[in-house]
């Protein structure tokens, strides 16, 4: 797929990733009690949740964008340390206002570690191989939002939540070291001359076919903001179920969307990506009207399946066009911190949203506004996609074949 020496760097970018995000899965369901403890109210809880996509939101496009002329290698260190000595620092946090701090600085780090991998991950990647290696890596990112907070659980509730602090800085410090000694010099990077020439946001953010993509991973996850914010409540209030079942049903979609990343990137890079999207994306809709109809755990278990397997399907072929993309403009950093964006904003508006509908509805409609959006979504990226060819992947990017040579896949 790739050769020995990008080999390399792939395994070190994965495991480091996937050190990182399991980390964040081991604490961040277990911030509430923490605030709980040392006195927060409900509105400081939100506070401390929303620091971090706050300014992980507005300096995603920053690191990114500066990850494209000074190289890769220095953010993604300094991020992942970052995440190391951030352990510590919830540990000694004895008030709400250095909770809200911390996870402020935590936002930062986030912002220089998530784009600027899945750059050098895009920057490595064969041309014509975008969904295999992209499907391949959003493994890290799945698996380990999955497991991480079903392992925070178990150390809690066995040792301490100190404990569990200390294992999210013992993955980042992993990863750090791994970063550190593994990963190439800046200089050696591939791409990073070609980055050096002038560059605008522009061509970034006008272009159509990127301004779907967007569009679509903000709907995502908008959605899988309800389902981890909503889903749980569901199941408590309508369905009386114990904590357990009610993590086995929000660590499901993650866990079926992880396993398929590999199976289809691989397919992406055969078959019609726009195609493959636009399915995807059918089963998340149809997966949210079954929570809206859900009459006990099998149902629930049954949406949850479902949302894994559309999230599965649709990821992978996004990933890979947006590298193709990403490469066309010679600012891969700037692309994936756009698409970051809009997965940051997605899962902070997505859940803010649904809040609201349901203050003034029900619980159940937050499900509905989440279809709605993600068919919002589908209908712009179809408009903006509508003259793809869709019959044969050597003829069209979507479908995953080589291109010689950039091509704007409008034209």
């Amino acid at each position: 797929m790739i050769d020995t020496l990008d080999l390399k760097v792939f395994g070190t970018l994965f495991f480091s990733i996937f050190a990182a995000v399991m980390g964040v899965g081991i604490v961040v369901p277990l911030l509430p009690v923490y605030a709980h403890e040392l006195g927060a109210s409900g509105l400081y809880i939100g506070l401390i949740f929303g620091s971090f996509s706050l300014s992980r939101t507005f300096l995603l496009t920053y690191f990114g964008r500066l990850s494209d002329t000074k190289g890769r290698k220095p953010f993604i260190v300094v991020g992942l340390f970052a995440y190391a000595m951030i352990s510590v620092a919830f540990c000694l946090a004895g008030n709400v206002t250095a909770l809200i701090l911390i996870r402020f600085v935590q936002g930062i780090a986030s912002a220089m570690i998530m784009p600027v991998v899945q750059a050098y991950v895009g920057e490595i990647t064969p041309e014509g191989r975008e969904g295999r290696v992209m499907g391949c890596f959003n493994l890290s990112l799945f698996i380990g939002l999955s497991i991480g907070p079903v392992i925070g659980g178990a150390v809690k509730e066995h040792f301490s939540l100190q404990t569990a602090f200390l294992c999210m800085g013992s993955l980042s410090l992993t990863g750090f070291l791994l970063s550190l000694v593994l990963l190439p010099p800046r200089r050696s990077e591939r791409g990073f001359k070609v980055v050096q020439r002038s560059f605008t946001w522009k061509p970034i953010l006008t272009d159509r076919t990127l301004g779907a993509l967007a569009v679509f991973r903000f709907a995502y996850t908008a959605c899988i903001g309800i389902i981890w914010g909503f889903l749980p409540v569901l199941a408590d209030s309508e369905f009386r179920m114990e904590g357990s079942a009610i993590g086995i049903l929000v660590m499901l979609g993650m866990l079926v969307s992880g396993l398929l990343q590999a199976p289809m990137g691989y397919l992406a890079d055969r078959w019609n990506r726009k195609a493959m999207i636009l399915g995807g994306g059918t089963l998340i809709c149809l997966s949210l009207g079954f929570y809206f109809q859900a009459g006990d755990f099998s149902d629930l278990f049954l949406s949850g399946l479902i949302f894994g397997v559309g999230g599965g399907i649709c990821m992978p072929p996004l990933m890979a066009i947006a590298v193709t993309k990403g490469h066309e403009v010679a600012a891969m950093g700037s692309v994936m911190a756009l698409l970051t964006v809009a997965h940051s904003l997605g899962m902070l508006v997505g859940s803010t949203l649904a809040g609201l509908i349901m203050e003034i509805f029900q619980l159940r409609q937050a499900f509905v506004m989440g279809a709605v959006l993600m068919m919002a979504a589908m209908v712009v990226f179809s408009l903006a996609t509508r003259r793809q060819f869709i019959d044969s992947p050597k003829r069209n990017p979507y479908g995953g074949s080589p291109c010689k040579s950039p091509i704007n896949p409008l034209e």
